[in-house]
């Protein structure tokens, strides 16, 4: 009997292939597509939310999932990717820059997605990332996608070993053009279709309106202030800012300054010049551990802190109550809490979790 699995069906040229490559290997195949809300405005402003997984995406999906002749089902996550939104908010109030993908990867592709899976029978999920997993003695192992300029293995940091059992990424050994050439070799109603390059639930990146239409009775006014504690200027909440920012400041300096650090406590965000930017030790929390079960002593490893950084060589320590110190061989710019600080030997990803603060 064939295995069963369900892949997360976006309506787009990457899990269509994907679940054409599953069907191709003889798995019973369900397609699921993830109704996570529909667009809305407000009469106040032209904020939009929950752009991707429109009517058409799912239109799209259900096309593609007649043509390869397996099941589809639309279901509805939209009270569960609300609260990714909520987090995504109240991140920036905290003075931290998030990483939705990341969560809604964790908690509704491989968390309540697969929890469905469990009510269909099915043995597996699956989806278009580009990455790999492996089986090596008695872990299972993440692996970076083979095409180096769509690797997505850093926003799948946080999965389990229950969960990592259970995905299947069938493009991981493939490229981007390879995706598309198959698509058009397969006449896919998605071989054209543009991907998605921002958040899917911020319309023209205008995520400050967004936080401000849904949590602004918490937002307030503060001090921008230099390195030295000279106060620069006044700001209109802290959700504004992100560590590194440079425009945006809308104060004259003469020179460039940055975002160097927020203080969600005192309201304030400090300016500072590039090399104030530059940090080489901070610490990271929740680390979810692939490779190995725990941390015992000090490691060596590349470690990446934004999604399009490179990985750069570090030393991690652990620390108490699941959390690591990691010092960069040479000083980062930018590094960012609420960001991913994610683990590397090679193309293998050891672990990673969130960056709680830098010094």
């Amino acid at each position: 009997m064939s295995k069963r699995v369900v892949i997360a069906m976006s309506g787009g040229v990457d899990s269509s292939v994907a679940a054409h490559f599953l069907v191709k290997q003889g798995y019973d195949v369900i397609g699921l597509f993830m109704r996570l809300g529909s667009v809305t405005s407000t009469p106040s402003s032209d904020v939009k939310v929950a752009t991707c997984c429109s009517v058409e995406d799912a239109r799209d999906a259900a096309n593609v999932a007649a043509s390869l002749n397996i099941p589809f089902y639309v279901i509805n996550f939209k009270e569960e990717f609300d609260s990714i939104i909520e987090y995504f908010c109240a991140e920036y109030l905290q003075g931290k820059t998030p990483n939705p993908c990341i969560i809604c990867n964790q908690k509704l592709k491989f968390g309540k997605l697969l929890r469905f899976a469990d009510y269909l029978g099915a043995d597996y999920v699956a989806t278009g990332h580009y990455a790999r997993v492996e089986k090596h003695n008695d872990r299972y192992i993440l692996r970076k996608g083979m095409d180096t300029k769509k690797d997505q293995s850093y926003v799948l940091f946080p999965l389990n070993q229950t969960q990592l059992s259970r995905a299947l990424f069938p493009l991981g050994g493939m490229t981007k053009d390879e995706v598309r050439n198959k698509a058009t070799e397969l006449n896919m109603k998605t071989k054209d279709k543009p991907e998605s390059q921002e958040i899917c639930f911020v319309t023209g990146n205008s995520y400050s309106d967004l936080i401000t239409e849904r949590v602004g009775s918490q937002i307030g006014t503060g001090s921008l202030k230099d390195t030295s504690g000279k106060i620069l200027g006044t700001h209109d909440g802290i959700h504004n800012f992100t560590i590194g920012q440079r425009k945006g400041l809308h104060i004259a300096l003469g020179k460039p300054r940055y975002v160097v650090d927020i203080d969600p406590g005192q309201n304030t965000v400090t300016i500072g010049t590039a090399d104030e930017l530059l940090k080489d030790t901070f610490i990271v929390n929740d680390v979810n551990w692939i490779t190995i079960e725990r941390l015992e002593r000090e490691l060596h490893a590349s470690v990446k802190i934004r999604y399009k950084n490179d990985e750069t060589p570090a030393i991690i320590y652990p620390l108490e109550n699941n959390r690591v110190r990691v010092k960069f061989e040479h000083p980062q710019r930018a590094i960012a809490p609420g960001q991913a600080a994610v683990f590397y030997d090679g193309d293998l990803i050891m672990g990673g979790g969130w960056i709680e603060r830098n010094y």
